[in-house]
């Protein structure tokens, strides 16, 4: 520190410097220890099992079903789950497992790229939010506000049946659902961050804005973006499987598991109980693991 007469101290850059070095050194440390945390954590192990599973039929589905998921055989329909058709067969003689293998590719494209979508644009109002404060916060914060206090369900639905239900205006519905909210965990963590010596010394050797956010705060946020990430992910899957039950999301021939469910839920009170029971089986145990994994990345950054 240096002062002169009548003046207040000033920061020696050179020590602010070592500072920032101590702190990268230290926040390093952490991260390894939160990782070596998320590889002990039994419960973040199965979520990622789960979710590593039905990434594989993701890509693969089609390959290892055991019958064409989109081949009908109406001689057949309605086949209750045996030794030829594990799962049964549905209304118009197609392998109900096959398509719930073939079904995961749908909604593990759409739902992740929503929630990308939804955590970039989000992520980014919140470094900016939470660093400017004053007007720009202000401003930003009462249109997020004002969004969040309409009823984003509602209004996800109306924009989905003015605009059309292809894929990728679904993923921008969900994303711009997703993004005030993520907006508001990250602004609230870079309230706490911009108050940090290393961000004055960012400031002191004159770094730009962009440079400060995104290369000095984001990377000490990202224990709340990675948390809110995984949560939102799994409300995402839900969403898309929802949006495809009411049929405003993926359209038919596509075996998507929300479609399946809507297809046969009335066939269920006749006994035809399987061309529902295991899409939504394979819908619970995705959003099960996507949120095991998120509260193990909870507690591994709660440390």
């Amino acid at each position: 520190m240096t002062a002169t007469a009548g003046n207040p101290p000033t920061a020696d850059p050179a020590l602010s410097g070592a500072r920032t070095d101590i702190a990268t050194s230290e926040e390093r440390a952490a991260q390894r220890e939160r990782l070596n945390l998320l590889l002990r954590s039994k419960v973040f192990i199965a979520g990622l099992l789960i979710v590593l599973f039905w990434v594989f039929c993701a890509i693969f589905g089609r390959s290892i079903a055991p019958f064409d998921p989109s081949t009908t055989d109406v001689l057949n329909d309605l086949v209750s789950p045996s030794g030829d058709h594990w799962f049964g067969t549905d209304r118009i003689g197609r392998d109900v497992l096959s398509r719930v293998l073939a079904g995961a590719r749908d909604i593990l494209i759409v739902a992740p790229l929503a929630t990308i979508l939804g955590t970039i644009v989000g992520v980014s109002l919140g470094l900016v939010t939470g660093y400017f404060r004053g007007t720009v916060d202000n401003v930003i914060s009462r249109f997020l506000d004002a969004f969040l206090a309409l009823p984003t369900v509602i209004i996800g639905l109306l924009a989905i049946v003015a605009l059309g239900t292809e894929s990728w205006i679904v993923v921008l519905v969900i994303a711009a659902v997703f993004a005030p909210i993520i907006a508001r965990t990250v602004r609230a963590a870079v309230l706490q961050e911009r108050e940090m010596e290393y961000v004055a010394a960012a400031q002191l050797r004159n770094e730009s804005t962009f440079y400060i956010l995104f290369a000095e705060i984001l990377p000490n946020v990202m224990g709340p973006i990675m948390v809110e990430f995984t949560v939102r992910l799994g409300y995402a899957i839900f969403t898309v499987a929802t949006l495809s039950f009411l049929g405003f999301g993926i359209q038919p021939p596509a075996p998507d598991w929300g479609l399946q469910v809507f297809d046969h839920y009335g066939l269920v009170s006749g006994g035809y109980w399987w061309p529902v029971l295991f899409p939504s089986l394979a819908i619970a145990s995705l959003v099960i693991g996507v949120n095991m994994m998120a509260d193990g990345i909870a507690k591994a950054f709660e440390r």
